[in-house]
């Protein structure tokens, strides 16, 4: 039916071009006239034969002619054969048309000829194994096939146009230079080049794979040059494969090779059992040597039990089948069972009889036992006391484990898969989780967060630690979260318990420091008076020289008592880093004398002599020489406690590089081996009846230690035993700045001393305090008057407008910051010196004092000479009234 429909398309065809034909000519009659009738005709013939072959051309040849005939050859309007003329001219037109016919049907046929051959070209290229490019004259792509483009990489119509290098890029395998394309050669010498010396093609997307190329140049009909064809091909196969089995089918030893290099046991045997070959991974796997094993029946490693499946496999293998990866059990020559995976294909001879097997023999025992500890973590999971769950992206759980549903009250997998993970949650905990923390674990591939979960039953809340991990596929594609979640309830309800407790005990600490601070406070309110009353004895005189001995006695162990109130409170300064150290350029002999000064009474009462071994040249520090000086002054007071009477205490001093070392060194009790690394705790005493009867509070060495460490050096104990003495290296960093004395700075301007007699008003709630102190100041030629409160103390200044007011802080009413404000808010209040003499002495109390508007701050007792000095430096520009 096509061949019809074909048919009658060329005869309309060649019937329409005939209708032109006669058309034209029609149309060029008043210019031609009689003279060339058929002229068209010969247009229509050979347009005919190309369209639909001879025949149609015949047909249009004889209508064409009898149209002409009647329309322009005379006498018009009918078929003129009856004139000789007429019979030469059709006789010539038929021969001119016959010609035509004969030449457009060979040439129809050869176009048609060239067609299916190009067809079939096309074809074969396109179903060709090999990829194949075509190039022009320049090198640029005219076609390329399927097997190119998956080769290359490049699409069809992309790569046509591409110049060659672009799209067929190809190295030398070994030393990875480019190199040139058989094809670019080829159209150079215009020869068939073929390359097979390890060429790579790397691909469009950098992928490499070795290739075999040729090409060869195309020749059009004069046999010039027009373009070149490559044809290359993929041997990655062939290259992973031709080093042990290439020539498999033809070389038996590489065959034999490839069995026993190979990690599984490869076994032939016969239809009736009898193993013919057994290769090395055969006797690593069963324990037999091939001599062992070749020759015996396959039951060698078959276990008893097992051999009735032998004769089944026989029976498979006559049918000709293959038995492919069945899992079973073998037994080796030391009777171990193993599980193996069996591949069993039949031999067939020439004419295809089965005649043996061979066996491939994997053993899988890992694998099985793999499986078992899969199933193992299964059930782990499954009992875990964890809340195991695993939900999509879009929060819908998938698996929850039993330990995970009893947690939040669900009955089983299925009410889970209905519950958004969101209601796992309480309302206000849900953002926390769905907006914030779980973005972050799709960012980053895992998270931990605490949070509630909720009871779906009871609706209580249960602590969380919330971990939760990300699940890629293979291609790193996030498709799930994991989490494996603990029930910390308790652990949160212990933590806040912690920190009640926490802050209870740091309560109990600041207590402790308020405590510490007030029995100071309340110590030296008694000291003062006391002080106070031994200055007036002092200078009362006594001509029996007993006075002087008791007052001297009186005023060491008030001393005694100062220095362990001091300390008492400096070490609760120092433990809660509340000393600030005023560091100055000192002269470490200067702070040396102040501290064995200090500490002369004390040396001098138990008959001690005390060596001094200083430098030669001046050892500067950058320092807070107070607290040097309480430094050195506790360890010289250690050693004059612990050495018995009449015993040698050495202090020397010495520079040793950037460092200066200071000994303290003493013939006294010494320290055991076991005490020495304790020595420094605080509390830490030796029990020894000599030093309990020396008293103290063992808090002297912790704060030797914490001033050293705040200056940046160290302190270490030595003894050589008991009964041997003791020594205490202090090391501690020197510098280069001077004091300013020292270094050449003018001398300060003396001031005026504090004399005369002045009028001193003295504030104190204990009367004692307030009445001792006053008296001692008249005996100093001062007239005196004393309050006990506030208000008193208020109209007392209005009234008495006093040179100097020695105010108490802790005052009944009125409290002294108070006081000191109001006085200085008269108006001749600012011309008053005010000092505060009180217990508290913490920097915070200072701080208060300046603020307050006081000149200076002492703390009781303060010596009779230390407050001389004071008012005699407050007093420059204030003059007695």
């Amino acid at each position: 039916m096509s061949h019809a429909r074909d048919s009658t398309r060329a005869y309309l065809s060649a019937f329409a071009v005939l209708v032109a034909a006669v058309a034209i000519r029609w149309l060029l009659d008043p210019v031609m006239g009689d003279r060339l009738p058929l002229v068209t005709l010969f247009g229509a013939v050979a347009a005919a034969v190309w369209i639909g072959g001879w025949l149609p051309a015949a047909v249009v040849t004889i209508v064409g002619y009898l149209a002409c005939d009647i329309l322009f050859i005379p006498p018009r309007g009918r078929i003129g054969l009856d004139d000789a003329q007429n019979i030469v001219g059709l006789l010539a037109y038929l021969f001119t048309c016959a010609l035509i016919v004969v030449i457009g049907e060979a040439m129809r046929r050869a176009q048609a000829r060239a067609g299916e051959r190009g067809e079939l070209l096309r074809v074969a290229l396109g179903s060709i194994g090999d990829a194949v490019i075509t190039t022009d004259t320049t090198g640029r792509v005219t076609y390329f096939n399927a097997v190119a483009e998956s080769l290359t990489g490049w699409k069809r119509d992309s790569a046509v146009g591409q110049p060659l290098e672009s799209v067929f890029r190809i190295v030398d395998e070994s030393t990875r230079q480019p190199v040139e394309s058989p094809a670019t050669r080829a159209l150079r010498e215009g020869a068939v080049v073929g390359l097979v010396n390890h060429t790579v093609l790397v691909d469009r997307h950098g992928g490499e794979r070795p290739i075999d190329d040729s090409a060869a140049p195309i020749r059009d009909d004069r046999g010039a040059v027009s373009g070149c064809v490559l044809i290359f091909r993929d041997i990655s196969e062939r290259r992973r494969f031709e080093t042990h089995e290439a020539t498999r089918l033809l070389d038996a030893r590489l065959l034999a090779a490839i069995v026993e290099s190979s990690d599984d046991a490869i076994i032939s045997k016969s239809l009736d059992g009898i193993i013919r070959t057994w290769n090395a991974a055969a006797h690593r796997l069963f324990g037999y040597s091939a001599e062992a094993a070749v020759g015996r029946h396959i039951s060698l490693v078959i276990p008893p039990d097992r051999i009735a499946e032998e004769d089944l496999i026989i029976a498979r293998l006559k049918a000709g089948q293959r038995v492919e990866h069945f899992e079973t059990e073998r037994v080796r020559s030391d009777g171990k069972r193993l599980w193996v995976s069996l591949t069993i294909s039949p031999l067939k001879d020439d004419s295809g009889t089965v005649v043996g097997a061979s066996k491939i023999v994997r053993d899988v025992t890992y694998q099985r036992e793999a499986d078992a500890e899969r199933e193992k973590f299964v059930t782990l999971v499954e009992n875990s006391t964890d809340f195991i769950g695993i939900c999509d992206l879009e929060g819908i759980p998938t698996y929850v484990n039993r330990a995970g549903l009893a947690m939040v009250g669900l009955d089983d997998i299925d009410a889970a898969r209905r519950t958004p993970i969101g209601e796992f949650f309480f309302p206000e905990d849900r953002s926390t989780v769905l907006d914030r923390f779980l973005p972050t674990v799709a960012k980053e591939g895992h998270g931990e967060i605490e949070i509630r979960f909720r009871h779906f039953r009871t609706g209580a809340a249960m602590w969380m630690s919330y971990k939760v991990l990300r699940l890629d596929d293979v291609a790193g594609r996030p498709i799930a979260y994991a989490t494996v979640s603990q029930n910390v309830t308790e652990r949160k309800r212990l933590e806040d318990e912690l920190r009640t407790l926490a802050a209870d005990l740091s309560e109990v600490d600041r207590r402790k420091d308020e405590f510490l601070a007030t029995l100071s406070h309340e110590l030296r309110n008694p000291l003062a008076p006391m002080r106070n009353m031994l200055e007036v004895l002092r200078r009362a005189g006594d001509s029996g020289g007993s006075l002087p001995r008791a007052v001297d006695t009186m005023e060491r162990q008030l001393g005694q008592l100062v220095r362990l109130v001091d300390d008492l409170l400096d070490l609760s300064r120092v433990t809660h880093n509340r000393i600030e150290l005023r560091r100055a350029p000192v002269e470490l002999a200067a702070v040396l004398r102040q501290a064995v000064h200090s500490s002369q009474p004390m040396a001098d009462e138990a008959g001690h002599h005390v060596r001094w071994e200083l430098p030669a040249e001046p050892v500067y520090l950058d320092a807070d020489a107070m607290r040097l000086a309480q430094v050195f002054g506790n360890l010289v007071n250690n050693a004059c406690k612990y050495t018995p009477p009449g015993g040698t205490i050495t202090v020397s001093a010495k520079r040793d590089g950037e460092d200066a070392i200071v000994t303290v060194a003493d013939t006294g009790i010494g320290i055991a081996s076991d005490k020495l690394e304790s020595i420094f705790d605080m509390f830490s005493q030796i029990d020894r009846s000599l030093e309990r009867s020396q008293g103290g509070l063992g808090i002297g060495l912790t704060l030797v230690k914490r001033l050293v460490e705040m200056h940046g050096g160290s302190v270490v104990a030595a003894s050589a035993g008991e009964g041997r003495g003791s020594t205490f290296v202090v090391r501690l960093p020197t510098t280069k700045l001077r004091p300013e004395s020292v270094a050449g700075a003018p001398a300060a301007e003396p001031k005026p001393a504090f004399a005369g007699s002045r009028r001193i008003l003295v504030v104190d709630d204990n009367v004692d305090a307030a009445a001792s102190l006053a008296v001692l100041l008249q005996i100093a030629g001062h007239r005196t008057v004393v309050a006990h409160d506030g208000p008193t103390a208020i109209d007392a200044a209005s009234r008495e407008r006093p040179d100097v007011v020695l105010l108490d802080i802790g005052l009944p009413q009125v409290n002294g910051y108070d006081v000191c404000r109001r006085i200085r808010a008269l108006p001749w209040g600012k011309e008053v010196v005010l000092v505060a003499l009180t217990g508290w002495g913490q920097e915070e109390d200072r701080r208060r004092s300046r603020e307050a508007g006081f000149d200076a701050h002492l703390v009781k007792p303060v010596a009779y000479e230390a407050l001389v000095a004071l008012l005699d430096s407050l007093a420059e520009g204030r003059q007695p009234k």
